[in-house]
């Protein structure tokens, strides 16, 4: 008998349109290509002892009553699945040549904070924070499922997040005319969307800072717990999780989708595999493509022709015999950056592959929950993120294979060369594990087309109003995707979240 719902992907968003389902009494069945479940989130071993997450450094919504502990509420996984929050007097540690700011929870003593360090731009520091807060206040309230009546009790913040539509992050700071260090040192967590403030939608910056700023959190017992846990939900009811089955091609009969091609990567056999409806959570381009995209109506058609977010490098490390608190680091991350301008640093990085003064993020997993598992006792994890352009080391890797490991080390040295300049002197000398990876390596690990972190790119383009959604136009098929929702740990558990509420009728969102 074919399950009630057949899911291609295994990504956050598919695990918990999946497990809500599964929980709602459907059958479920997920194909995926990756040998671990969870997309972006998935959890790998090295070296038979060192641990890491594919991206998840820190992640939003998951206090009392928000998305995260609302899904896991109605899976009865709010006790089982818990999460560790960040320091709210600075959960992000911005550090530049000659400024430094933690960025605390509350935005008035964001603003204080910042007018210390710009005296003369206390008013426009007031009034860009407050810009901030009435965007993202608007924003929540344009957020399906919209209630029209809370939007015209809210019509003054509506209508600022309305004004917003087309700006970028620049386009703010210049109309408040921020000084260039307050903007960068405000922009520092850019790696998290791997935009410059001109590229970069306001829409995108305001909803992760805010979110961030309410709450940002490190899974307890690390994010492996979390996928499991809804793979236990589907598999407890009966559903399947098939890992190592790549579908290479989609079956439609005349508008409806019916079911998939898969290849079991283990065995190199084809089986089909079918579905009552079917939830595709690999890039709907990419699925578009392989269905044909005339099949799909003219509007769906515009809404499918965006461009890929950029892609970033990765350094996953390991020390021993060193306890990186001593050296400024604790339940944060830390941002760095060489630039005044970060629209700067992100062209000699991203376009002309420089990474003599690299812009880098931070993070230490090891010091954010006390549940053991990443590494031995005496070791510490710490991993470095910054942008990188995937057709640049394509090239270099099918071109050159020591030229494209080579650059890859000269990355990651040119981020250690000021780890030991500005944070930890010994740094190398501790260093007891290290692994490198590039754009080529989230498309090859994680099957994200050109590398891509984020899906659609995080433009005011892409925010817009065009936006994909879940709709397709083809009968019993629908997108459940970082690029049909939006990208990241709670908004892809509340796009998969929306699109469970949408087919079943039962309301666990409340007012988005």
């Amino acid at each position: 008998m074919q399950p009630d719902y057949l899911i291609v992907g295994s990504g956050l968003s598919a695990l918990v349109f999946g497990a809500l389902m599964a929980n709602a009494g459907k059958t479920v069945q997920i194909l995926e290509a990756h040998e671990h479940p969870g997309g972006f989130g998935h959890t790998f071993t090295l070296a038979k002892q060192y641990t890491f997450n594919a991206q998840l450094h820190y992640v939003w919504d998951c206090g009392e009553g928000q998305t995260v502990n609302r899904v896991l509420k109605k899976l009865g996984l709010e006790q089982s699945v818990t999460f560790e929050r960040y320091d709210p007097k600075g959960f992000d540690h911005m550090r530049m040549p000659g400024y430094s700011l933690d960025i605390p929870s509350e935005p008035e003593e964001l603003i204080q904070r910042l007018s210390v360090l710009f005296p003369n731009d206390r008013d426009r520091i007031r009034g860009f924070v407050q810009e901030v807060e009435k965007t993202g206040a608007g924003l929540k309230k344009l957020a399906p499922p919209v209630k029209p009546a809370e939007l015209l009790q809210s019509a003054s913040e509506v209508l600022c997040a309305a004004q917003h539509l087309n700006s970028t992050l620049q386009d703010v700071f210049d109309k408040f005319k921020l000084p260039q260090a307050a903007q960068t040192l405000l922009a520092l967590q850019w790696l998290d969307f791997l935009l410059p403030p001109d590229q970069l939608s306001f829409y995108a910056w305001v909803a992760l800072f805010r979110g961030y700023q309410a709450g940002a959190f490190y899974a307890t017992n690390h994010f492996e717990d979390v996928v499991n846990a809804f793979v236990k939900v589907i598999e407890s009811q009966g559903g399947k999780v098939l890992l190592n089955h790549e579908v290479t091609n989609f079956r439609v009969t005349g508008k409806t989708v019916t079911g998939v091609e898969a290849m079991d990567l283990t065995t190199h056999q084809t089986a089909e595999f079918t579905g009552n409806t079917i939830i595709c959570n690999i890039d709907p381009q990419k699925a578009a493509k392989m269905i044909g995209e005339e099949k799909f109506s003219k509007t769906v058609r515009r809404k499918l022709n965006y461009e890929y977010s950029a892609s970033n490098f990765m350094a996953y490390c390991v020390v021993k015999d060193l306890d990186l608190r001593d050296y400024g680091f604790g339940k944060w991350n830390v941002s760095h950056t060489g630039h005044q301008s970060l629209n700067e640093a992100f062209a000699q990085m991203y376009d002309r592959h420089d990474f003599s003064n690299p812009s880098f993020a931070i993070t230490t997993p090891t010091l954010l929950t006390d549940a053991s598992r990443d590494c031995p006792e005496d070791c510490q994890v710490v991993e470095f993120l910054t942008v990188a352009n995937y057709d640049y080391f394509r090239q270099l890797r099918d071109r050159d294979r020591k030229a494209y490991n080579k650059k890859k080390q000269e990355i990651l040295d040119s981020m250690l060369d000021v780890v030991e300049a500005h944070y930890v002197p010994n740094f190398r000398k501790h260093l007891v594990f290290q692994i490198t990876g590039s754009p080529t390596t989230n498309e090859r690990y994680c099957w994200c087309p050109q590398g891509n972190s984020y899906g659609s790119n995080l433009t005011p383009r892409n925010m817009g109003l065009g936006r994909l959604n879940h709709e397709t136009s083809l009968n019993q098929f629908y997108f459940c995707n970082a690029s049909s929702g939006y990208p990241g740990f709670a908004p892809t558990i509340w796009t998969g979240a929306l699109l469970y509420q949408r087919l079943s009728g039962d309301v666990i969102l409340g007012d988005g």
